[in-house]
């Protein structure tokens, strides 16, 4: 149901768009590739489950799950790879902040994205690389 197509990837972070039920829904920054390090490090490209969680932190989200090493990866707000914590965020458009390369209006995206999946307690995450 969810799929994100990584479009770029640098110090900056890994930048991609996230597509739900095969349509184009926000963009997306995680880390960059680190080597699955636990909160500095894009997970590897490919399937997972993700599962509504209720974060200490975020709230209501999605976690996803089964990534070798890892856990509590999330998706929730925020605007360039320092918060990421090895997340997804999500967002409307790249931008810059502060000098920093980021997306932008992240908490309404992300809003957005819950009201998009509510009554879904469970989905399938494909992460691809072009």
């Amino acid at each position: 149901m969810l799929k994100i197509v990584r479009l770029e990837e640098s110090d900056d972070g890994t930048f991609g768009a996230l597509l739900i039920g095969g349509r184009v829904f926000c963009v997306t920054l995680e880390p960059p590739d680190l080597d699955n390090q636990k909160n500095i490090s894009n997970i590897p490209p490919g399937k997972y489950a993700c599962k509504r969680i209720e974060s200490p932190r975020y709230g209501d989200t999605f976690e996803v799950t089964f990534v070798l090493d890892r856990f509590h990866i999330l998706f929730h707000a925020g605007n360039v790879a320092e918060h990421t914590k090895g997340c997804i965020l999500v967002g409307r458009k790249w931008g810059t902040l502060r000098g920093n390369r980021a997306i932008l209006n992240s908490g309404n995206t992300f809003r957005a994205f819950m009201e998009r999946m509510d009554g879904v307690d469970e989905c399938q995450l494909e992460i691809i690389e072009i």
